[in-house]
C-alpha cells in the first residue's frame, strides 16, 4: 500500500549525454584555471625571457636577491658582470634579473639631479690639475706620464702630478672637482 513501485531505466538510449555532462564541469574547471593561472604566467614569463635577451651594459638592474647595480658586461646567455659599488663588480646569473630600473640615455631622477649637480658647480678658482699639466680632462695614464716627465722639475706641479698619477687620487679628483678636493688636502 505504501510502496510505490520501482521501474527500471531502459539500457543504452541515454548514456552517451549522460558520459558529457559528467565531463562538462571538468572541462569548465580546466578553462577557469588556464585564463586565471596558466596563461598569465606564460605571458609573464615570456616578457621576463624578452626582458633579459634585452639585457646590455649600462642598464640599471635589480636582481632577485636585491641587489641593485649596473651592467658592466654581458658574459654570455647565462651570466652578466655588475657593478653594485664604486670597483666592486659581481657576477650573477641573468635569469635572476628582476626588474631593469634604467636604460643608459634615459634620464631618471637620480641621473637628472647628477647633472644639475654638476651644472651648479661654479669654477674652480685656480687653474686645475689639468690645465697645469696641460694634458685635457679624459687624457690617458700614457699622456699624464708623459707631461708629468716634462713638468718634473716644477715645484707648483708637484701636486698636480702626484693626484694625476695615482688612480684613486684622479678618480677622487674627478669625482669631487678641484676646489673641493685641493680643500679636502688641506683638512
Amino acid at each position: 500500500m505504501f510502496i510505490s513501485p520501482a521501474y527500471a531505466q531502459a539500457a543504452g538510449g541515454g548514456g552517451g549525454s549522460d558520459f558529457l555532462v559528467q565531463l562538462l564541469p571538468l572541462v569548465l574547471i580546466f578553462v577557469v584555471f588556464y585564463f586565471l593561472i596558466i596563461r598569465p604566467q606564460q605571458k609573464k614569463a615570456k616578457e621576463h625571457k624578452a626582458m633579459i635577451d634585452a639585457l646590455k651594459r649600462g642598464d640599471r638592474i635589480v636582481t632577485g636577491g636585491g641587489l641593485i647595480g649596473t651592467v658592466q658586461r654581458i658574459v654570455d646567455d647565462r651570466e652578466a658582470v655588475i657593478e653594485i659599488a664604486d670597483g666592486v663588480r659581481v657576477r650573477i646569473l641573468r635569469a635572476m634579473v628582476v626588474e631593469i630600473t634604467a636604460k643608459p640615455g634615459a634620464s631618471g631622477g637620480e641621473e637628472k639631479a647628477e647633472k644639475q649637480e654638476k651644472a651648479e658647480k661654479k669654477a674652480p678658482s685656480g687653474p686645475t690639475y689639468w690645465q697645469i699639466l696641460g694634458v685635457p680632462e679624459n687624457a690617458g695614464q700614457a699622456e699624464v706620464d708623459a707631461a708629468a716627465a716634462t713638468k718634473a722639475g716644477d715645484p707648483a706641479a708637484a701636486e698636480a702630478i702626484d693626484t694625476l698619477k695615482d688612480p684613486v687620487k684622479r678618480k677622487l679628483y674627478a669625482r669631487l672637482g678641484h676646489d673641493e678636493f685641493v680643500a679636502t688636502l688641506k683638512d
